[in-house]
């Protein structure tokens, strides 16, 4: 590695605080988004939520990334047809490859002056190359009160997945 990719490299590797993944995407719901009854339909918000959690990923890790999972998700709210939808995404911690981002959803009715949270989610990415091969992330800084319980509950949602996927692994053993 020659000197000038080396420092390229220490450079892209620095720690970014979390306000530098910050990320907002605004939809309004239109007749195609929703079922018959004109409510979103559940998929479409999915999509939104990995789109929204991807921006905050690839600012981070100023990588291409890939969705690894996404845990338990609620709909709390109808959200309807007219609607605008704003989806809002950080990183919460990274490990080594990988990173969990955490993204809030919410419902403004613009008529009505009314906005309710519909959802949040948490998403793991992976940053990769273009071959898909995996590539280090910077760490995170987390700077607020709010940021670093986010980044402390990330650790221990980590180990809940990992404890999650030995078992599922131990049934699929088991099942063959």
């Amino acid at each position: 590695m020659t000197e000038k990719e080396n420092l390229k490299n220490q450079k892209s590797m620095a720690p970014r605080p979390v306000k530098d993944s910050q990320s907002e995407m605004a939809e309004i719901v239109l007749p195609n988004d929703a079922n018959p009854l004109g409510a979103l339909l559940g998929g479409r918000l999915m999509h939104w939520i990995d789109l929204a959690g991807a921006m905050a990923a690839h600012r981070h890790s100023r990588n291409y990334v890939v969705t690894a999972s996404i845990d338990h998700l609620d709909f709390w709210v109808p959200v309807k047809v007219g609607d605008l939808v704003i989806l809002r995404s950080s990183v919460n911690r990274v490990f080594h490859t990988s990173m969990e981002v955490g993204v809030q959803v919410v419902v403004e009715n613009y008529l009505s002056e009314s906005c309710k949270n519909v959802s949040s989610a948490y998403l793991t990415f992976v940053a990769v190359d273009r071959e898909g091969h995996h590539l280090p992330v910077p760490p995170v800084i987390p700077e607020t009160e709010d940021q670093k319980r986010r980044y402390e509950d990330a650790g221990r949602r980590r180990e809940i997945r990992r404890a999650e996927l030995q078992r599922r692994r131990g049934n699929l053993a088991k099942s063959t």
